[in-house]
């Protein structure tokens, strides 16, 4: 019989516990598929009495998590601990260091740190895998990495975060302001108590980065990424961008733009008709587009006991098979630091400003976008109360650094109440 793999878990949270269960369910199809038994032998977690809804008995246990990478009946360890330092990247680099496959969740890590650690694992000789830390429960890494490897990328781009599109989506249907909104995804379970590192778009950056160097064949850069969250998307702006045919997502883009990597994840404006127009609630989706294959879409779950240990299995079942597939989609010694794209391409943006309703103030408006060359589409001024006007301005194609510019003036003015709103129109 073909000897097992031989697996520990480093953190026993909702995805360490969903791997244990989704093995103990599914061991003898997971043999079937892979060809060998998958088997675990040891796992660790902060705290060996706390409740678990699994049956942990047969394992061995250890305190430290880095100390699984040390065991000689270890063969790969799974590390989803999360974080950038301490235990996650402990358990992470001894393990490489000790010639174990790496099956990790951690995007943070992989954002910060995903090179070096690619380069690691080749030097090694043995795999690193991480197709749960982006989106969830669908095959993003697997489909750039193998099924779309004889294309060139053209773009990636996608909503990447699920706590972001519920806010949005339940704000359009419901009414309710963004405030209320964000505390019924904390009472729900869909935000942190903290929920700055979703709403304010470093989770879905982190993720655009691992997925443009895949993509690209690029280090990965994170703080590459031009970042804004939604915390200032408005009730009106979402009203305002259905009148036009428009929902508002957390967007994620990434593509070439000459010689230099262009990666902003930022609140846009797409068509309502679109595939990610269409999307709702927590589910994710990712777009790929690639010169031989044009565009293919991919949507499912992005975060979620089940999914992330389903994507964690995936990666699992690959390594016992013996695959061998270079963490990035390439060897690490190939990827280039990618010069960073100074600006995107131009492209028409929604404008809400809101300013004090007196004689001049919309002909001051004008002259200052004016003179960054930048064009009005269509203006329009709704009820308001006195003394205060919010104006809405969808410009033609303009450059996001001339933009800046005018609306830095905009908002110096006095007769500006409030630091103005821009949200990209992006076709998708």
């Amino acid at each position: 019989m073909t000897s097992p793999l031989r697996i520990a878990i480093a953190g026993l949270g909702t995805v360490g516990t969903g791997v244990v269960r989704m093995i103990q369910t599914h061991g003898e199809l997971i043999a079937q598929r892979a060809g060998r038994p998958v088997e675990i032998v040891a796992v660790s977690a902060r705290s060996k009495d706390k409740a678990r809804d699994v049956d942990l008995s047969a394992y061995a246990w250890e305190d430290d998590a880095a100390a699984l990478a040390q065991r000689a009946d270890v063969d790969l360890v799974v590390e989803v601990i999360g974080g950038t330092s301490g235990p996650a990247r402990d358990a992470v680099e001894q393990s490489l260091a000790n010639g174990k496959h790496v099956v990790t969740a951690n995007k943070a890590l992989l954002a910060e740190g995903g090179h070096a650690l690619a380069k690691a694992a080749e030097a090694a000789g043995v795999a690193l895998r991480f197709e749960a830390a982006v989106a969830g429960g669908i095959p993003i890494v697997k489909a750039l990495t193998e099924g779309l490897a004889g294309n060139q990328i053209t773009r990636v781009m996608g909503v990447m975060n699920g706590t972001c599109n519920y806010i949005l989506t339940t704000m359009e249907h419901t009414g309710a302001a963004y405030a209320d909104v964000l505390a019924d995804a904390q009472k729900l379970g869909y935000a942190e108590a903290d929920p700055s590192f979703d709403v304010g778009g470093i989770d879905a950056a982190q993720k655009l980065a691992i997925l443009s160097s895949i993509a690209f064949g690029t280090e990965v850069d994170f703080d590459g990424v031009k970042v804004e969250g939604i915390e200032r998307v408005s009730l009106m702006d979402i009203e305002q961008a259905a009148e036009m045919g428009y929902r508002v997502k957390l967007l994620g883009v990434a593509r070439m733009n000459g010689a230099a990597l262009e990666q902003r994840m930022q609140p846009c404006l797409v068509p309502a008709t679109s595939p990610i127009g269409q999307l709702e609630s927590v589910t994710n989706m990712v777009v790929v587009e690639g010169d031989f294959i044009g565009q293919t879409v991919y949507q499912g779950p992005g975060a979620g006991e089940g999914p992330t240990a389903s994507a964690i299995l995936g990666d699992i079942i690959d390594v016992a098979r013996g695959l061998m597939i270079p963490a990035f989609g390439q060897p690490a010694t190939n990827l280039v630091k990618a010069e960073r794209a100074e600006t995107g391409l131009g492209a028409a943006y929604y404008l809400r400003l809101t300013l004090e309703d007196a004689p001049g103030v919309l002909a001051r408006v004008a002259d200052a976008l004016g003179r960054q060359g930048i064009s009005i589409n269509q203006m329009r001024q709704n009820a308001h109360e006195a003394g205060t006007a919010p104006v809405l301005i969808v410009t033609h194609p303009c450059g996001r650094i001339a933009l800046d510019k005018a609306l830095e003036e905009i908002a110096a003015h006095k007769t500006s109440l409030d630091q103005p709103v821009a949200l990209r129109i992006e076709q998708v």
